[in-house]
């Protein structure tokens, strides 16, 4: 971007300072030049671009804590390109990318390629999570102080769980002399295992493989422990549960260095949003009772959940045009992220600043 541009007349959002006010911005090449009211009727350069914004929003570009990319290895889903424009679509100027792409980001050089292939690209800022164990295995640690030093801003296994008590213990350890966040999926694959909906009526009803709702909250509370021996930072991914929410709400009060996110998909659905086999609302975790979903809502409005992630899973129509057991979870959401959380506030539940926040 070349030039001055003033964008006058807007309502300015900045949830960072909780500004919420009517002003104007001055934007310089590629830079933010001055904020705030009156800016107009200071006078501007010759040549200024004046855009009139009739008083619609103008916010800071969003952060999306959780995107799977699909490059490398799956590039005819998607690509790193077409995702960066899809983020741009959706308001989100920077992404963070889990490492469950193949080859998983478990070595050095597969961060460099994704560091490349973000420069390359230049549509938003793309940073990523570095996976804590080899493979994505969960059982051997990657080598933790290399990835470091290329500049990942945590240590997951993405969309698996830790399920190796001692290896979860060592991956918080590690990453504390880090000062980096380890960021864990919150269900115990014992009692997850092939279920696919959430255990109740409508698994029944289906005939689906079930998964208790426990199974999030009792891979939680290991975890807290965990933290209370290591002291590092933990987030918990994509809670979508009343017993998970109370867990984490009681940890903050502790005092614990525990923070959490949640997905559009477990405050805005239910999981009768299955009905017939839709494939679509074939999620991990999976969707769960009304009751789970406003305690979601609950736990956003009090300020236990601390954010809101796309969770965007790309897919081909061959991996979701499937019988419900054969489909793959997950569904995009780069560019339905805003609109949905914006429903938290269109319905009363967050004030516009409280849900910019989130994200």
């Amino acid at each position: 971007m070349s030039g001055r541009r003033l964008i006058r007349n807007a309502r300015l959002l900045d949830p960072e300072s909780g500004l919420d006010a009517p002003g104007d911005l001055l934007i310089d090449g590629d830079k933010i030049a001055a904020i705030g009211p009156g800016l107009a009727e200071a006078g501007f350069a010759e040549g200024t671009e004046i855009i009139d914004a009739h008083g619609l929003c103008l916010a800071p570009g969003l952060v999306d804590m959780r995107v799977q990319l699909r490059e490398p290895g799956a590039e005819h889903m998607e690509s790193i390109e077409s995702a960066g424009h899809a983020a741009a679509a959706g308001g989100i100027t920077t992404m963070v990318a889990l490492p469950n792409t193949e080859p998983p980001v478990d070595d050095v050089s597969v961060v460099e390629f994704l560091a490349r292939r973000a420069r390359e690209v230049e549509l938003v800022k793309i940073h990523t999570y570095a996976a804590a164990t080899k493979g994505l295995n969960g059982r051997e640690l990657t080598e933790m102080g290399l990835l470091a030093a290329t500049g990942v801003l945590g240590f997951t296994d993405g969309v698996k769980a830790i399920a190796d008590a001692l290896v979860m213990r060592r991956v918080l350890a590690y990453a504390r002399s880090f000062d980096l966040l380890v960021i864990q999926h919150p269900e115990e694959p014992s009692l997850g295992g092939a279920g696919e909906v959430t255990e109740g009526e409508i698994a029944t009803r289906l005939g689906l493989p079930a998964v208790t709702p426990m199974a999030e909250v009792i891979m939680i509370e290991r975890d807290l422990r965990l933290v209370e021996i290591t002291g590092a930072r933990l987030h918990i991914a994509h809670v979508s549960t009343a017993t998970g929410v109370d867990a984490i709400r009681r940890a903050k009060a502790a005092g614990l260095p525990v923070t959490c996110d949640t997905a559009p998909p477990y405050f805005a659905l239910n999981e009768t949003a299955i009905g017939d086999y839709r494939t679509f609302a074939k999620l991990s975790p999976p969707l769960r009772s009304e009751s789970d979903r406003r305690a979601v809502v609950a736990g956003l409005a009090d300020g236990t959940i601390d954010a809101i992630a796309s969770d965007h899973a790309p897919w081909d129509q061959d991996s979701k045009r499937l019988p419900f057991s054969s489909a793959s979870y997950g569904i995009v959401g780069l560019e339905t992220l805003l609109p949905l959380s914006l429903e938290l506030y269109h319905a009363g539940e967050l004030s516009l600043i409280e849900a910019l926040r989130r994200l």
